[in-house]
């Protein structure tokens, strides 16, 4: 039942004592249709307040028995006030402003440009004719750009469902773009050497973008050795330094997956790190990064004569974690160890798009491979069941069909020799050109010897006969007639 009352509060009077009072308006405390107690704001008239009281608990029966609409309420609210929630609601769990900041301009960009106001207005069809006029225009967006216009939607209309304010979400079915298709800013990985040049050049260079020449080769170095990310490398303090252990840690709220991530540091880089902070205190930045990370290094890469753009792949500052992981592949690291130190959560994820391939690793690869420019002798099983080990060299083959064919046939079903005096000398055929003349029909002869009836007594499973012997197989081809009669 809805209760009728009038709030108390404390106020101050003329003398600036403290006195209790009863408000002017009337409130309705009731029972929402999910069970949850409510208090609203009523009127100054007890009679009024109380029919609007029971307007609202008959509301909520109503909705509770999904005969009315539970959620009329937020669809007539405007969406702009739903992304002020969403917003908050997203800086509640955790992600960084900036995060939150780039997902909500991306949604209410959608909004504004569809023209949606409230709920009812967002339509499937109309957000994907948006983006897909946005992907062909003259922005001409990438593949990659519509996922995260489409997936920054799509999460907000996930929230309304989570919250309750919504039933459905009206895009779950629209799908995004398989991004190989279209890739505008694939990313390459530097040779050994070619890094080595890009850090003795920085190391001299003059001070850019808020660093010196040698913060900014040690910065490259810590980028190419952890896989750390310019966010990640912005966080670092002296003190995520442990120099004893050759360690290094980046907190779990500047990680990008929300953990804490510590890696190990090779011993001469972790004095060059102690030598560099020296002077410092701990909880300094270890590295002042810019938020163009990109455009500093554009700068370093033409001072050391190394293209930016090869071939359509860039090497911008997150090519270096490329370097990390292509670096790890070529020295035979376990991809399990390489998805570790990289932080990926799928491992395909290492292996397709953050391992490259470096110069000469291919022409290698081939060579390493058996040589077949001559034959040699080759080791081969048995084919019995003692499993030796036998030796078979090229001059010793000998084809399988010679030796069966010794002795083809069983004793009593030796095939005649016509036209020969020796029944038991197999017929010369002669020359091979010979074959190629007529064949002479008075070779045959005239009389027919039948075939001796002698085999049907003998037992057609006697070792040494062939199957042909059997007399159960009844095929007008593999016996004369006299046998079949038999």
């Amino acid at each position: 039942m809805a209760s009728i009352l009038r709030q108390s509060y404390t106020t101050k009077d003329k003398n600036g004592k403290r006195i209790r009072k009863k408000s002017k308006f009337w409130y309705i405390d009731y029972k929402t249709a999910e069970g949850i107690r409510k208090r609203v704001k009523g009127f100054k008239d007890r009679t009024a307040t109380v029919q609007l009281a029971a307007k609202l608990e008959k509301e909520a029966e109503l909705a509770q028995a999904g005969i009315i609409d539970e959620y009329k309420e937020h669809r007539i609210k405007p969406l702009l006030g739903h992304l002020d929630d969403f917003r908050q609601a997203l800086l509640d769990k955790g992600d960084t402003p900036k995060y939150v900041k780039q997902q909500i301009s991306r949604a209410e960009r959608v909004f504004r440009g569809c023209k949606f106001v409230t709920w009812p207005d967002i339509k499937p069809t109309k957000v994907q004719r948006y983006l897909t006029d946005l992907r062909n225009g003259e922005q001409a967006m990438s593949a990659q750009t519509f996922n995260f216009y489409l997936n920054a939607v799509k999460q907000f209309c996930r929230w309304m469902v989570q919250d309750r304010r919504a039933s459905e979400s009206p895009l779950d079915y629209l799908k995004g773009i398989n991004v190989r298709t279209d890739r505008r800013h694939d990313r390459r990985a530097l040779e050994p050497d070619e890094v080595r040049q890009l850090l003795e050049v920085t190391r001299a260079a003059p001070a850019r973008f808020g660093m010196s020449g040698r913060e900014r080769a040690m910065l490259y170095r810590l980028a190419i050795e952890t896989g750390f990310r310019a966010n990640e490398l912005r966080s670092l303090r002296v003190s995520s330094f442990d120099f004893e252990n050759c360690t290094i840690t980046v907190e779990a709220a500047y990680g990008k997956n929300r953990k804490k991530s510590t890696l190990p540091l090779r011993p001469q880089t972790a004095l060059e790190s102690k030598d560099f902070l020296a002077g410092k205190m701990p909880s300094d930045q270890a590295f002042h990064v810019p938020y163009k990370t990109a455009d500093m290094l554009k700068a370093d890469l033409a001072d050391t004569d190394i293209p930016y753009v090869v071939d359509g792949l860039y090497f911008d500052f997150h090519a270096l974690r490329h370097v990390t992981g292509t670096w790890l592949a070529a020295q035979g690291v376990h991809p399990k160890t390489a998805q570790a130190i990289l932080r990926h959560s799928d491992i395909n994820l290492t292996m397709s798009r953050y391992t490259h391939t470096l110069r000469g690793q291919e022409a290698k690869a081939v060579a390493e491979l058996p040589d077949l420019s001559s034959r040699s002798t080759e080791k081969q099983k048995a084919t019995g069941t003692d499993g030796k080990i036998i030796e078979v060299s090229p001059s010793a083959y000998k084809p399988a069909y010679k030796k069966l064919a010794k002795k083809p046939y069983s004793e009593g079903l030796q095939p005649s020799s016509i036209g020969t005096e020796d029944k038991s000398a197999t017929p010369d055929y002669g020359d091979i050109s010979d074959r190629r003349k007529p064949f002479d029909k008075t070779a045959l002869g005239t009389k027919r010897e039948p075939m001796p009836l002698a085999v049907a007594d003998k037992d057609s499973t006697t070792p040494g006969r062939t199957r042909t012997c059997d007399l159960r197989f009844r095929k007008p081809m593999l016996y004369p007639t006299e046998l079949r009669a038999l």
